[in-house]
């Protein structure tokens, strides 16, 4: 149900003063929010899609330190993208802004193309990311929506749809539509992104001294902590993956081991990991030095078993390649095997 006409010019009103005036005040100072640059609010707006800011700054400055612009990027080969995106997990995002930055070569759309549905038909940027990326560079008059975008909304519109869902998508992306300052996009949508991640948080939020709890349904009918709604979660496949560590080091020579490249369209596609045997339940305890690891994604629960072998000669093991240990950091690694070496005592 969409807002009535007097509640939505209400809240436009509120917004328009209270938001902005706590905005002002309140707003952490971040890279992509002091440039108009276009690629670089892309870049920032894909790492955040599902990483923290806290978490997500230092990889965004060493990602646009290294890709400058759409051309330096699509000049790239997929694994340095990668490898660049290490630790971010979710790495289908890296495959994507690849892709799309060499699209937008082929089709001469440097430096970023400026159109919206030119900006939507990208790989890897959807109605919502596309419609952030043209109100931060160019103003347009369009909402975005994060995460704490939707619990705002959701809380001031006391609403109990699941906003993870198609319909609770579209309903919120409505309702933004109808609060949204159309001369101002860029400062309305930076406002209220901010606004849900620093005051209105998911946890026991301030709503007596909130500056918009005058027109907040929820905080009039105290139902905040149970906002938003999410959509029930999906029960964990459970994976059991074991993977040996060979390590050899010849006379006169580094520490050597064996790596391989994931192919397919399973979990960390093209990313290296050490050889691999996944078996369908836990294998038996291990005489050889070994570590467990539990590694949680969105959909699955992987059991991982690293267990080391030190060897006079690598074994020969088809599709994998011999490094030395102190070459692991050029290689595009997964989260679960970064966390190994480190836990390990490896690496570079």
């Amino acid at each position: 149900m969409n807002l009535s006409i007097k509640i939505a010019a209400k809240m436009r009103e509120i917004l328009q003063n209270q938001l902005y005036r706590w905005y002002a005040q309140n707003k952490r100072i971040l890279p992509w929010r002091e440039t108009s640059d276009a690629y670089r609010i892309w870049i920032s707006e894909i790492i955040l899609q599902q990483t923290r800011v806290e978490q997500g700054l230092p990889y965004y400055i060493r990602f646009v330190e290294r890709f400058e612009d759409v051309d330096s990027l699509a000049a790239a080969s997929e694994d340095e993208v990668l490898l660049y995106w290490q630790g971010l997990g979710y790495y289908s995002r890296a495959r994507n802004i690849h892709k799309a930055a060499q699209q937008i070569v082929a089709r001469g759309l440097q430096p970023f193309p400026t159109d919206f549905e030119d900006i939507r038909s990208l790989p890897g940027i959807g109605d919502y990311t596309a419609g952030a990326i043209a109100a931060f560079a160019y103003n347009q008059p369009y909402p975005a929506l994060d995460g704490n975008v939707y619990r705002v909304l959701s809380r001031l519109t006391n609403c109990a749809i699941a906003f993870d869902t198609t319909a609770g998508k579209k309903h919120f992306h409505k309702v933004a539509e109808e609060l949204l300052d159309h001369e101002n996009a860029r400062l309305f949508d930076s406002a209220i992104m901010e606004f849900g991640a620093l005051w209105c948080v998911p946890q026991s939020p301030d709503c007596v001294h909130c500056p918009l709890g005058s027109i907040c349904m929820a905080n009039a009918h105290h139902t905040a902590d149970l906002l938003p709604i999410r959509k029930p979660r999906p029960q964990l496949k459970d994976r059991y993956l074991n993977y040996s560590i060979y390590l050899c080091k010849p006379a006169g020579e580094e520490m050597q081991t064996l790596i391989h490249q994931r192919q397919g369209k399973d979990i960390w596609q093209h990313l290296w990991e050490f050889p691999l045997q996944e078996t369908e339940t836990e294998l038996a305890p291990s005489d050889q030095p070994h570590i467990e690891m539990l590694h949680v994604l969105s959909h699955q629960r992987l059991h991982a078993r690293f267990t080391i072998y030190k060897v006079s000669t690598l074994p020969e093991i088809e599709g994998c390649k011999r490094v030395n240990i102190s070459e692991l950091d050029d290689y595009a690694l997964s989260r679960l095997t970064l966390r190994a070496l480190e836990q390990l005592g490896l690496g570079g």
